[in-house]
């Protein structure tokens, strides 16, 4: 099986048996029958579950990896915490994007006090293969959250390996059917599952996926040590979604194309951003590593207050901070501290809604706010 879709339908599915179910079930269980010295897969809760093995079956089929290299976590932060905390020891140097998602630098603030030296450089251009001398990891984030600039994958991790350094991609917006960064020379691909891989702002997830399960044992050591792990019911609920996945990115990535264009015939609008536009500063990056584009557009309106009125006039798409939903959803990023964007920047999350009606709502929400600011 090879296309995305089919992938996305079956990984991790068991074994077919006559009477055996179609799906794998979750199993709430906090401890499990063991006699003897401890061997087997299943000994305690907080080292493995029957269910998170599914789920990471799966998703290491998406991304590249076997099970036994992929880690599911409690949360995207988890998995970010845990990948960082596990592999970057006192006295190593890591790289970090300046533009990328602000709690990732935040876990970076916690590694420099622990001793580590941590570099900041941004995602466009291929700017972080100025910082690489004497590195040890180096985490790109690609395409960035929320400005949507992106790096050639390959081409960094080959400047990064003539390093020593591991190289990390956060891959949470583009998806494994996206792109797969393990396939374009990284070590480690993490995302939080939360958003698109799961697509129905009802689970908080995260999962490390490694090219080489010695690392991937760092990793996982590092969740059993500090029980950042998943619940079954969330690992299963997770696993479930996989089977849609293929559909909702291929719907939310078309929308995404299409309101992006669009926006650009509004004068008010600045800045429009998204991968897929065919004169975007990322596209040409983008069209050699990726599949798909994403769900998320930017865009910049003419100050905080005229970003809010707009905002407020949206019935069709919902006001939250999160992205890869169904459902559509936008904000202005700069409510929140660490993104360095204009105040009226809108992070614009496309869901699965008809076009049609989507672009209408915001249509009409910034005719509204161009009335009321009148």
């Amino acid at each position: 099986m090879t296309s995305d879709g089919t992938r996305a339908v079956h990984a991790g599915l068991p074994t077919v048996h006559p009477g055996g179910p179609f799906g794998n079930n979750p199993v709430f269980a906090s401890t499990f029958h063991m006699s003897g010295d401890p061997e087997g897969p299943f000994q305690y809760g907080r080292y493995a579950n029957p269910t998170w093995v599914a789920l990471e079956e799966a998703v290491g089929e998406l991304e590249g990896a076997d099970a036994a290299s992929t880690v599911t976590f409690a949360s995207g932060m988890a998995a970010v915490s845990g990948a960082l905390l596990a592999l970057a020891e006192p006295g190593a140097t890591v790289v970090l994007p300046s533009d990328g998602y602000p709690a990732t630098r935040a876990v970076g603030d916690h590694l420099a006090a622990r001793g580590v030296t941590v570099r900041l450089a941004p995602t466009a251009a291929d700017a972080q293969a100025t910082a690489l001398r004497g590195a040890d990891l180096v985490w790109l984030e690609t395409p960035s959250n929320p400005g949507l600039d992106v790096c050639d994958i390959a081409r960094l991790c080959e400047l990064a390996h003539a390093e020593g350094a591991l190289v990390a991609v956060d891959n949470t917006l583009a998806t494994p059917l996206g792109q797969n960064p393990l396939a374009l020379g990284a070590d480690l691909s993490v995302a939080s599952g939360t958003k698109a891989l799961t697509g129905h702002s009802d689970i908080l997830l995260g999962y490390v996926a490694c090219a080489d399960r010695a690392v991937a044992d760092r990793v996982r050591g590092w969740r059993t040590m500090t029980g950042g792990i998943p619940g079954p019911m969330e690992a299963w609920l997770a696993h479930r979604s996989l089977a849609t996945l293929h559909l909702r990115v291929d719907r939310q990535a078309a929308n995404a194309l299409a309101l992006a264009t669009w926006l650009r015939g509004r004068a008010e609008v600045g800045d429009v951003r998204h991968p897929g536009l065919a004169d975007d500063p990322a596209h040409a990056v983008a069209s050699r590593q990726m599949r798909r584009y994403g769900c998320v557009v930017a865009f910049t309106l003419p100050g905080r207050e005229h970003a809010e009125r707009f905002l407020d006039a949206l019935r069709l798409t919902a006001v939250a901070t999160s992205f890869g939903a169904t459902h559509s959803m936008a904000e202005r990023r700069g409510r929140w501290p660490g993104d360095d964007v204009p105040a009226g920047f809108i992070r614009f999350s496309v869901g699965c809604e008809d076009t049609e009606d989507l672009i209408a709502d915001v249509a009409q929400a910034l005719d509204a706010a161009l009335e009321d600011r009148a």
